[in-house]
């Protein structure tokens, strides 16, 4: 786990190495233990180091393999390395380190650009052909390690976070207005390959690019599973696919333990977090650092869910900690937290994820997290409902119960200049939840958040708030093996007992019933949710500024009608919709300074 940058020029110019080193300064956090530095005529590369495999000098990168002519920077982990490794030397490869940077470059080597498909684990990475000149661009399946690209006519500069390539100057920062309705309509989700500036991209999951070095360019997916049933399990029984759910899951924690230091879990006390330390500690992982956190509570409405995490840490053993966090550290932190965002996140757990990374990274580097299982097993209130619709009748049912606000919303919110012409986030779902390849509404629908929302709404905040403090986090439900077999799950399996039903069941093997049978919770932050005080002044402040009057998004009079009520309008997730503009703010004015 680590933050990369590079530049690749077109324009028979050098690369610029120093906008390349301000890239990576502006990722210390992402990798602390190290940094390096390639430069190579049109070429160069940075990088930051988090030492989690092969802690030695030999995993310094940028990595060059001077005897196959190639030079890697890789953000992420490749668990299955050691088989890899294995194989690679069977055709003759000698390694010089232990790292899975140098299996990625032996791999790319022997296999080309099909080296993806051999890779399992989170990744983004970048390789150079010292001959050809060649870059390839490469970002894992389910989006767990972002690659955010700036490109002109003359250059491509790609970094690990949006404000590093911010730091590295001369990229447009205007607003993109599709992007901006996605964020507002479709809370805060920004499918790639926009993010809410103009001058900056991102691959999307799955995705390798090609650059030339003229700077001809393609891009191909490289892995889209299908959402529909597989003959061969026609005839399992539910007890089979229990079965089977628990078996893949059981693989994908193990997987995730493959490192050379400590691996901890991030527990929340529901279900998913809870069956991690539980499948771990059938791994044999006794004494486990398990953490959970908790916030004062707001409106009535509590801020913690201890009682549900302690069941689990008495349960297995673990060494559990519990972080109670006061009203005074909140206020700072969320400030710090908005400049740990690549993108504007408004959920509000992105402030409890940052809060708990920086307790967790005082005792270890690595943590597996239940991240994901609501997306890929059904979980959440939407599912059911589409249960028998039809495709049209699906994504109004879908956009209904997610959406912020439709398009004629928006026309109340942002100033026409910055309004499409057209539903941009309702035609986004209307042709992705159409497309082939899912055999019912339900399974268009969890394609679509498996694939879309899943990757720039909780796995973004995962990433982000935890290498904000230099740890790594592991999602062993976004193990791809995983999600293949959940896809093709009968929907009615999933959707049993509220959601998640197969895997509920799977569950009762390993972790307390009451555990599982427990009302659903979401991680709560309420004074987020319910703005009075300190936190209703800092988005007061943020709206009014010269900066957002300047910048004119948003229509005076709708946000003098938040101002007015300030927990008055919820959107159908239960956020707040004056936290919604007024963190956009907040992230803008912290990113894009006035001066710039």
């Amino acid at each position: 786990m680590c933050g990369l940058s590079g530049e690749y020029r077109f324009d028979n110019r050098p690369a610029d190495i120093a906008a390349v080193g301000r890239m990576c300064d502006a990722m210390v956090a992402r990798g602390p233990d190290d940094s390096g530095a390639y430069a190579h005529g049109s070429l160069a590369l940075g990088h930051r180091r988090l030492s989690i495999i092969d802690l030695s000098p030999h995993g310094h990168q940028p990595m060059i393999d001077a005897e196959l002519g190639l030079a890697v920077v890789f953000n992420g982990c490749i668990y299955n390395y050691r088989e890899l490794r294995e194989q690679l030397a069977g055709h003759g490869y000698r390694f010089f380190s232990t790292s899975d940077t140098e299996v990625i470059a032996k791999a790319y080597h022997h296999w080309g650009e099909d080296f993806v498909d051999h890779l399992i684990g989170m990744f983004a990475v970048a390789v150079h052909e010292r001959d050809s000149g060649r870059l390839v661009l490469a970002r894992d399946r389910l989006g767990i390690k972002p690659l955010y690209l700036a490109e002109t006519s003359g250059r491509l500069r790609f970094a690990s976070s949006l404000p590093a390539l911010l730091r590295s100057g001369d990229v447009d920062t205007s607003i993109d207005p599709v992007a901006l309705h996605h964020y507002l309509s479709w809370h805060a989700v920004v499918p790639a390959p926009h993010t809410i500036l103009n001058g900056v991209r991102k691959l999307p999951p799955a995705t390798i690019r090609v650059i030339e070095p003229d700077g001809a360019t393609r891009e191909r997916v490289f892995w889209d599973p299908p959402f529909v049933r597989d003959p061969a399990k026609a005839d399992w029984s539910a007890t089979d696919w229990e079965d089977a759910v628990l078996e893949a899951l059981r693989v994908a924690v193990r997987r995730r333990l493959v490192a050379d230091v400590p691996v901890g879990v991030l527990l929340s006390g529901g279900l998913d977090s809870s069956l991690v330390v539980g499948l771990l500690a059938e791994e044999g992982q006794h004494g486990l650092n398990t953490f959970s956190i908790g916030f004062e509570a707001v409106g009535g409405e509590e801020g913690d869910e201890f009682k549900y995490s302690d069941i689990i840490a008495r349960e297995f053993a673990t060494e559990h900690h519990q972080i109670r966090i006061g009203a005074d550290l909140m206020l700072p932190a969320l400030q710090d937290a908005v400049a740990a965002m690549s993108e504007p996140m408004v959920s509000h757990d992105a402030v409890g994820f940052f809060l708990l990374s920086k307790e967790v990274s005082r005792h270890v580097k690595v943590v597996q997290s239940g991240q994901g299982a609501d997306e890929v097993f059904a979980g959440y209130h939407w599912y059911p409902p589409l249960a028998g619709a039809g495709r049209a009748d699906a994504v109004d049912t879908y956009a209904k119960a997610f959406f912020d606000r439709d398009h004629a919303g928006m026309a109340e919110v942002v100033s026409p200049e910055y309004l499409p012409g057209h539903p941009a986030s309702l035609d986004f779902v209307r042709a992705h939840m159409t497309r082939p390849g899912a055999e019912t509404a339900v399974d268009a629908a969890l394609r679509l958040d498996t694939q879309i929302m899943l990757t720039d709404d909780p796995v973004k905040r995962v990433d982000n708030m935890t290498m904000a403090w230099g740890l790594e986090a592991r999602v062993p439900f976004l193990d791809h093996e995983l999600v293949e077999l959940a896809a093709q799950c009968p929907p009615e399996l999933k959707l049993a007992q509220e959601g998640k039903g197969v895997l509920k069941e799977a569950g009762r093997r390993v972790i307390p019933h009451g555990v599982i049978d427990r009302p659903k919770g979401y991680f709560p932050v309420p004074a987020l949710k319910y703005l009075q005080g300190r936190y209703l002044e800092l988005v007061d402040d943020a709206l009014h500024s010269a900066a957002a009057r300047d910048r004119g998004l948003f229509r005076p009079e709708y946000v003098d009608r938040l101002l007015a009520d300030p927990n008055a309008e919820l959107t159908p997730l239960r956020g707040n919709r004056l936290w919604q503009l007024g963190l956009l703010e907040l992230w803008l004015q912290t990113h894009l300074p006035r001066e710039a």
